[in-house]
């Protein structure tokens, strides 16, 4: 693999920097995809809820609440990955930090998931409880 040091690719200019940007975050987004079964599982939560958006017809609130609270529970499991694995580069050894470091990260992805729940709750039970 080409390894680029981080001056190097800070001097890169014009479009091959601009496209860059793309391709770094999708990097990410797969790999994270790939190795942690938790995103794979949100991914398939937030489709499941955008099809329950379009079948409910929510509103544009709604829609402005279910889109920010998916875009944080996904933004916080990368975060939760990018974190485990500075850890993990930092010590290979347990150490009670990188245990506070990894468990108070995915408390922050459990935190967020019950209020994507909590949301979730107030914006389709009122449209389930009226079919009936």
């Amino acid at each position: 693999m080409n390894m680029m040091s981080r001056d190097e690719r800070k001097n890169i200019k014009g479009i091959k920097k601009f496209l860059n940007s793309f391709t770094y975050p999708i990097k990410g987004l797969k790999y994270a995809y790939r190795n942690e079964q938790n995103l794979a599982f949100d991914c398939f939560m937030a489709i499941f809820v955008i099809v329950m958006g379009i079948i409910f017809k929510i509103s544009v609130v709604e829609w402005a609440f279910l889109i920010f609270t998916v875009g944080l529970v996904i933004s916080a499991e990368l975060f939760n990955t990018a974190i485990e694995a500075v850890v993990d580069l930092v010590t290979e050894e347990y150490h009670p930090l990188a245990k506070v470091a990894k468990d108070t990260s995915a408390a922050a992805v459990f935190i967020l998931a019950i209020v994507a729940v909590i949301v979730g709750i107030i914006i389709f039970l009122p449209k389930v409880i009226s079919l009936f």
